[in-house]
């Protein structure tokens, strides 16, 4: 399997795929394409929807994105919130708001990402994944005592990949952030201590940024098990064999892991789902086939009414709700392609997306807090430039005031 390294050094990424070329909206049809490269699996014949083409040239971002200063309005009180590890990123809140799961690489024997649990009240923070092999993707159950999170635990050769990995670092060689969507990434389930860990997902491929929905019934995922549970013909296998996230679909199944449903069917890809908060919607990004670009969609559960909201041709990813359902945070690098800054849009996309933060630094993966009245997300404001989670209080009417939904 090809491994993708990527000149900027994100924490998790969500399997992420940057293209550093310059690219360029194209024109969007309502009406599905009828031939698009790319396969489809035999349920849908018909790919189901497909984020803006890219070319050579780059639009200029509109000036009132360039010259916002909204951070200060928006966001009071950042702070770091992770004080532990070489790197942090991609966290979540309990349903309580109380406590916050998230990813951390930590000295020791693996290099690579664990699962850490934080009670927001004392800043205890404790690990909750087994500590074998690589992990990302982590949710705390809404109403039971209980986590999930993917991992390769079970790979026999984790431990291997784990040595090799902390050769490489020791030996000096430079290298950008790589992510290889690993197929033995399943998704597991664990109680709140990391304890009695269950395999939710036993089937081979990348079974990974999953989450639940508000009463814990379900699980949004991405996999590319489609690939690897039929023949491919000579031209997939060349696709694959060159990136096995063009296969990356979406998936919902019940939260014990039973009634799996393939929601999406385009090719390129789909990743990175959320619930709305009534539950009835799925917000996500929708890569370009050509893996240039990734745009932010929304559909009903089922997988219906898919509605693409941003057409800017470069990478906007990590779409996430505010818990009142009026507007989506997600980062974007539509201000230069190591520039990603976060902006928020309408469910509808009917107004201009408004730029939030204007710090120097990468800002990604954002997420409020139950209540709305808090952001944390994955930034290198750092000194040293690592990438850390931050949190700060959000205005969340300063927010409605900016998007002209008041």
């Amino acid at each position: 399997m090809k491994k993708f390294y990527r000149p900027l050094f994100l924490p998790g990424l969500l399997g992420l795929a940057i293209a550093w070329g310059t690219v360029a909206a194209a024109p969007q049809s309502s009406a599905q394409p009828d031939g698009t490269a790319g396969a489809t699996t035999a349920a849908q014949p018909e790919p189901d929807g497909v984020a803006a083409a890219t070319s050579a040239a780059t639009a200029p971002a509109p000036s009132d994105l360039v010259n916002s200063s909204n951070e200060a309005s928006l966001l009071r009180g950042t702070q770091r919130l992770v004080m532990d590890g070489q790197r942090s990123g991609e966290g979540y809140f309990s349903a309580d708001g109380q406590r916050f799961i998230f990813q951390s690489e930590v000295p020791g024997n693996n290099p690579f990402y664990q699962i850490f649990v934080m009670d927001l009240a004392s800043g205890i923070t404790s690990k909750v994944s087994p500590g074998i092999g690589l992990t990302s993707c982590s949710w705390i159950h809404p109403t039971l005592d209980r986590v999930m999170f993917s991992s390769t635990h079970e790979d026999p050769a984790a431990l291997a990949k784990q040595a090799e990995e902390i050769s490489i670092r020791e030996s000096g060689i430079e290298r950008p952030y790589g992510w290889d969507y690993d197929s033995h990434y399943d998704i597991y389930q664990a109680d709140s201590d990391g304890g009695n860990v269950v395999n939710l997902t036993h089937v081979e491929g990348y079974d990974a940024e999953g989450s639940y929905s508000a009463d814990g019934s379900q699980i949004l995922f991405a996999s590319n098990r489609e690939a690897y549970g039929r023949s491919l013909s000579q031209a997939e296998q060349k696709l694959f064999d060159d990136d096995s996230s063009y296969f990356m679909d979406l998936y919902i199944m019940n939260a014990d892991g039973s009634d799996v449903r393939q929601l999406t069917f385009s090719p390129g890809y789909d990743g990175g789902p959320f619930f709305s908060p009534d539950n009835n919607k799925v917000v996500w990004r929708r890569f370009n086939p050509d893996g240039n670009s990734a745009e932010i969609w929304t559909m009903d559960i089922d997988g219906s009414n898919q509605r693409q909201l941003t057409a800017d041709a470069m990478v906007s990813w990590g779409p996430y709700f505010h818990p009142s359902g009026d507007y989506i945070i997600y980062s974007s690098n539509i201000l230069g392609n190591a520039n990603f800054e976060l902006f928020m849009i309408d469910p509808q996309g009917d107004h201009s997306p408004v730029r939030v933060t204007n710090t120097e630094g990468t800002d990604i993966l954002p997420v409020f807090s139950p209540d709305g009245g808090r952001l944390a997300w994955t930034t290198t404001r750092t000194a040293d430039g690592s990438a850390q989670i931050h949190i700060g209080d959000w205005d969340h009417q300063q927010a409605l005031e900016l998007l002209g939904l008041d």
